[in-house]
């Protein structure tokens, strides 16, 4: 037998998953770890902790199905984006806790970058806004945060990586300082027209350029590991976004995939072409394969799934996340509660770190169940801001249905609301595991084990479609109401701010 491993690490938990040579899964294994908040608005990870949840899974991953570590052929590595480690080189040692994508502890930094008129450089350069979102501006603030750090990275000591490279330095035993493509260009440090680290960002960061990683395809040859009785390549990288992008065959210029995990991210293949948005969405790396970029326009929503875990930890509204669909069923439809779940911030095409979440159209007789309706109606309501922005930059086709995963996609109710706000079909594929099935293809493609982009293409299925069944009057109607619910959040934030 041939197997694949793919490790996904996510923002609240690490999972392995062993495909088999017709690319189904297997066996999983997954494991959660702690999430540490400081201060307000500040989001870390332990990365030891993150490491030793990534190694757990895979070894029992491997027991679950009676695999040996020469059974699996090749590894596939897909991670949360843009969450910084710093680490010592010699002792492996990390400076302190990741600084998480989530986190805003450097909305101060990027609003004084923002008054020396460098935004539209940065975005030039990078495809990105300027936001705390992003390494950089974190990396920076490590490096000056950090007793010795800055003289630590000048003088070569200290190694800098998104979770992609501090895994694969863990897995290769400190031989390997690699990332690939699609994660570099989420740091705000990667040219990603010319393909290489820009010289320029990192002088506006003011990052040492000999701590960043060897920039690969995503499809490559990234070393080897021998943790686990045999040495076993690692053979594909890609952020968790571009893996499900890849995992949903958004192959084609035009097709838009929206994967619906703690956040949510709307990626749409704009091939060859570098788009630069006018509406505030992100330019970006879609996949880099045979030393080809393929591009995209991303959307990046802070708060999605993360909303129905503040229903279960924060209000004590359920007991688990797959209890707010019932929940929700109860619900009096006349109520028209709206959620702005903006509890880390707003992200596109909003942008404002500073803002903070609200529940409108509150009466004496809304109850749990119109909050948790109004909580997975904001994943719709969400998904037709960014569809509508990107529909405006990119005019070369229109947006005619869209392909979902992640765990808010096995919601009914959320998806059928979806496609009656925003007013196309939404597709669900069979394997919902989309995000580790990208990566599993880009190492098992590279051995020739699976099929190349078009063959996979075709072995894409759908396992449910919604379509729209709300009229066109109630639809923008509802959609006002939203709209008029996130003015009236943002001019709260910014009275709060003044």
């Amino acid at each position: 037998m041939e197997y694949i491993l793919a490790i996904d690490q996510g923002t609240t938990s690490s999972r392995a998953i062993l495909f088999d040579k017709k690319m189904d899964p297997v066996s999983v294994s997954q494991k959660e770890f702690p999430q540490y908040f400081p201060n307000s608005g500040w989001v870390e990870h332990d990365p030891e902790e993150i490491w030793d949840s990534v190694f757990a899974t895979c070894k029992e991953v491997m027991e679950k199905a009676g695999v040996t570590a020469s059974d699996i052929k090749g590894i596939g590595i897909t991670n949360q984006r843009e969450t910084v480690v710093v680490w010592d080189k010699n002792t492996g040692k990390s400076l302190g806790n990741a600084i998480v994508w989530q986190d805003r502890r450097t909305a101060s930094i990027c609003e004084e970058l923002k008054k020396k008129g460098l935004e539209d450089t940065i975005n030039e350069k990078t495809g990105l806004l300027l936001d705390p979102y992003f390494s950089a501006s974190k990396l920076s603030w490590v490096l000056d945060n950090t007793d010795n750090a800055r003289d630590l990275a000048e003088s070569g000591q200290l190694l800098f990586g998104t979770i992609d490279t501090f895994l694969l330095w863990k897995l290769t035993e400190g031989k390997v300082h690699s990332t690939d493509a699609t994660n570099a260009a989420r740091t705000m440090l990667y040219d990603i027209e010319h393909s290489h680290w820009s010289e320029e960002m990192c002088e506006i960061f003011q990052i040492p350029m000999n701590i960043l990683p060897e920039v690969k395809d995503c499809a490559s040859s990234f070393g080897e590991t021998s943790l686990f009785g045999a040495r076993i390549p690692i053979l594909g990288i890609a952020g968790d976004q571009q893996a499900a992008t890849l995992g949903q065959a958004c192959f084609e210029p035009g097709m838009i995939k929206a994967t619906y995990g703690t956040g949510c991210f709307a990626l749409l293949n704009t091939g060859s072409s570098i788009i630069r948005s006018k509406n505030k969405m992100l330019t970006t790396i879609a996949y880099q394969l045979g030393g080809e970029t393929t591009y995209a326009l991303e959307g990046s929503i802070f708060v999605a799934g993360a909303a129905v875990q503040w229903l279960r930890d924060g209000l004590k509204l359920i007991e688990s996340s797959d209890q707010t669909d019932n929940l929700a069923l109860g619900a009096d439809k006349n109520e028209n509660i709206i959620f702005v779940p903006a509890l880390t911030g707003i992200g596109a095409p909003y942008w404002n770190a500073n803002c903070r979440g609200a529940i409108y159209g509150i009466t004496r007789n809304s109850t749990q169940a119109e909050i948790a309706l109004a909580t997975l109606q904001s994943a719709g309501y969400q998904t037709r801001d960014l569809i509508g922005a990107m529909s405006a930059d990119w005019k070369t086709q229109e947006i005619t249905s869209l392909r979902v995963d992640g765990g808010m996609s096995a919601s009914n109710i959320t998806m059928q609301f979806m496609s009656d706000i925003v007013g196309i079909p939404i597709e669900r594929p069979k394997i919902l595991e989309t995000t580790a099935l990208g990566v599993a293809w880009l190492a098992g493609s590279y051995l020739d084990i699976y099929p190349d982009r078009k063959e996979f293409a075709k072995s894409w299925f759908v396992d449910k479609s919604y379509f729209p069944e709300m009229d066109l009057k109630m639809r923008d109607s509802l959609y006002g109401k939203w709209q008029a619910a996130i003015k009236s959040t943002l001019n709260f934030s910014e009275n709060e701010a003044s």
